[in-house]
């Protein structure tokens, strides 16, 4: 097998941290054709796909992803390849997959500092009901709401977070708000469609009451503060969402549902300069923010 050119090593390192060839071949002034040819030409010396072709661009095989994570840390110092972001060194795309109401009211509101400290590293947020696969290669992050049992992933809690009864202010004036859990019967309930609740963690109803149900329901998180928002009704929402909101008021505040986050990344590319970034940048954001997600409704609002 003939010896690998570093020019390749190095082409190849570039157009996964751009996830495109056009954009890596800027940065390295070089013709894009080059680069296509010498990443084509690694690929037939190493006998594997490094690369998957997207709409979006160039997405990092398993092949890839494992060659990325060993040279990656001396590309920086060889053949003088500079990092291309001249305050960190990190530079690519990161898909992090979060669940719909912490991706939307938490992750998106602080997303700018992270954009500002890392301003070559672009994001792909997917905010959804449901999941993405960090085992599966289907996104590099994930938050999760249990921690994974199996696969080749490293995990750890990321945070605990509070749910809360909460009415609208129009709501509380038109309707005498419950006094005790008992009289939440007599009141319309806005919650999640029990078919369709995506993950164990979300059926969180019966732990205040197991009689209680809900008449006005919906798989999206968004939608039922919206529905709670209108004066539709009484609903269990995250605190950092029912807290963000002025006009919402909490019901029976000593009632609080605990449930935590957990990161998790592949164990193979939890090190790659922008994954690592972003994880520590959400991390230290939690850190900072903690009392947003654990904090206590406040009834004189």
């Amino acid at each position: 097998m003939q010896p690998i050119d570093w020019n390749d090593l190095r082409d190849f390192v570039a157009v996964a941290r751009a996830g495109q060839i056009a954009r890596a071949a800027k940065a390295l002034q070089v013709n894009a054709t080059t680069v296509g040819r010498r990443i084509r030409r690694l690929e037939r010396r190493m006998g594997q796909m490094l690369f998957e072709q997207t709409r979006q661009g160039q997405m990092l095989t398993e092949a890839g992803e494992q060659l990325l994570a060993r040279i990656e840390p001396m590309a920086l110092a060889v053949h003088g390849l500079e990092p291309h972001d001249p305050h960190s060194g990190v530079s690519g795309l990161v898909r992090v997959s979060v669940s719909e109401g912490f991706g939307t009211w938490f992750v998106a509101h602080h997303l700018h500092h992270f954009l500002a400290r890392h301003p070559q590293v672009g994001v792909d947020l997917v905010a959804t009901s449901g999941f993405l696969s960090p085992s599966k290669r289907e996104t590099d992050i994930a938050v999760l709401l249990a921690r994974p049992r199996s696969g080749p992933v490293v995990s750890r809690k990321l945070t605990d977070y509070a749910l809360r009864l909460y009415a609208s202010d129009r709501y509380a004036r038109r309707d005498d708000l419950p006094t005790d859990s008992r009289a939440l019967a007599g009141h319309r309930l806005i919650g999640y469609i029990p078919e369709f609740i995506y993950a164990n963690e979300l059926n969180y109803l019966a732990e205040i009451d197991a009689s209680l149900e809900t008449s006005v329901r919906s798989t999206s998180i968004n939608a039922q503060y919206r529905l709670v928002a209108s004066g539709a009704g009484i609903g269990l929402l995250p605190s950092f969402i029912g807290n963000a909101d002025p006009h919402l008021v909490p019901v029976l505040p000593d009632i609080v549902i605990c449930r935590s986050f957990w990161i998790v990344t592949h164990r193979d590319t939890r090190k790659l300069a922008r994954v690592r970034a972003f994880h520590d940048w959400l991390v230290e954001t939690v850190q900072a923010h903690r009392a947003t997600l654990t904090g206590p409704a406040d009834p004189t609002r």
